[in-house]
């Protein structure tokens, strides 16, 4: 009996709470849609990387390699992607985001439809050989339990080490073909100019479409500054990596490859291949090369997963130098801020929010450069000609690193 009127007086103290105004708790907005999403990717890009954006060329970098000018040049980079619940009035889906002219993109960029049918696969597979040593961290000396070595052939075989890629770095990309009832992006392939030097983002954006409403948006962020970065062998055979800090940076992850150079030598086109990551911990995947929000960037500096954006430097192990050998390239991502619109505007108190369409801008700034040679910043190219390149140029291979993982662009 006592413990029954314990139980009412509880839930009538609770009762009574909940009627006093501003005690109670308010029941959450509701929402629709959004029926159409945007999405914006902007990169800047410096030393190698801006190379393999268009500047240059290997002019520019012969240039560059043997006393060039190593201005801080740097290339723009954009991947726009719309999609929609719904079908284009006459299909195929198309559409243009019109650009003012100091973006230096001609008028518009055409948003077009992928093509459907079978992925872009090289012809041929050739299975990797040799052994890939995994080092992570930033410090003289790597620390304990390292490398992880991956042999191929026992990957080939089914044995991959257990927890070698974790899931704490996300890939965040909300807008696709298959999330998507109607779907075009640009690059295409299909036309469209890219941004060139003095390009500016600032100002109003219209995204137009078959497939849904208009999109306008006002951005006050322009592309992020280039990195400048440099490296110096240290005498105990480590490497410093140092940046100038960027003020809209939200935190920054550096990774480097080595062995290349040497991963098909030998009669068994075996080798070692070396990857090392910045990350404290054994993370290699996910989007420290990519976009990431800053609330997710947040959340992985106190992991230390990603440096801080008060952090410009970073040591190389020197075991990572010396597996390395003469091959090693190293690569560094400023993760930048984020632009979020949408329409209608969110109505005031309770009433159901429906929303038509959405649109974010997403921003990062990214470089490339050769570990242990510090050209001056290694942030920009030389203003070389492409007539300095070799008479025979070696054909273009497919940028992919350990695992088949793309590298970016310059990279190879």
């Amino acid at each position: 009996m006592r413990s029954n009127l314990r139980f009412i007086s509880v839930a009538a103290v609770a009762a009574m709470l909940a009627a006093v105004p501003g005690l109670a708790q308010k029941s959450a907005q509701k929402s629709t849609g959004p029926k159409e999403r945007y999405e914006m990717d902007v990169a800047t890009t410096s030393g190698l990387a801006a190379m393999g954006g268009g500047k240059g060329g290997i002019g520019g970098a012969m240039g560059m390699m043997f006393g060039g000018d190593p201005s801080s040049k740097v290339a723009y980079m954009l991947d726009l992607r719309l999609g929609s619940n719904d079908a284009a009035t006459a299909p195929p889906p198309k559409g243009d985001h019109f650009f003012l002219p100091q973006a230096k993109v001609g008028k518009s960029l055409p948003l077009i439809a992928p093509e459907r049918g079978t992925p872009d696969t090289p012809g041929t597979f050739e299975r990797p050989k040799g052994r890939l040593l995994l080092y992570w961290g930033c410090g003289a000396k790597a620390g304990p339990g390292q490398p992880v070595i991956i042999d191929f052939a026992k990957v080939a075989a089914g044995q991959m080490p257990p927890g070698l890629m974790s899931s704490a770095v996300p890939v965040i990309r909300e807008v696709s073909a298959a999330n998507s009832r109607s779907y075009t992006h640009w690059p295409n392939g299909k036309g469209g100019k890219p941004p060139s030097s003095g390009s500016s983002l600032l100002g109003a954006h219209r995204i137009a479409s078959n497939y849904g409403s208009d999109i306008n948006f006002t951005l006050a962020q322009d592309y992020m500054p280039g990195l400048q970065a440099s490296t110096t062998v240290q005498p105990d055979g480590s490497v410093m990596v140092r940046w100038g800090a960027l003020q809209p940076a939200t935190g920054y992850a550096a990774w480097a490859f080595g062995g290349m150079d040497r991963a098909g030598a030998g009669q068994s086109g075996a080798g070692d291949v070396v990857w090392w990551t910045s990350s404290a911990t054994k993370e290699f995947g996910g989007g420290l090369w990519d976009w990431l929000p800053p609330s997710t960037v947040a959340g992985l500096i106190t992991r230390k997963i990603v440096m801080p954006p008060s952090q410009t430097s970073c040591q190389i192990p020197a075991e990572v130098k010396k597996a390395s050998g003469e091959m090693m390239v190293g690569n560094l991502n400023a993760f930048g801020p984020e632009a979020n619109f949408s329409y209608p505007p969110k109505p005031a108190g309770n009433a159901v929010w429906n929303i038509d369409w959405t649109a974010k801008v997403r921003f990062r700034s990214h470089t490339m450069l050769l570990i242990g040679a510090d050209f001056g910043g290694m942030g920009g190219m030389s203003g070389g000609s492409d007539d300095a390149a070799p008479a025979e140029k070696p054909k273009k291979k497919k940028c992919k690193g350990p695992l088949g993982i793309p590298l970016p662009d310059g990279a190879c």
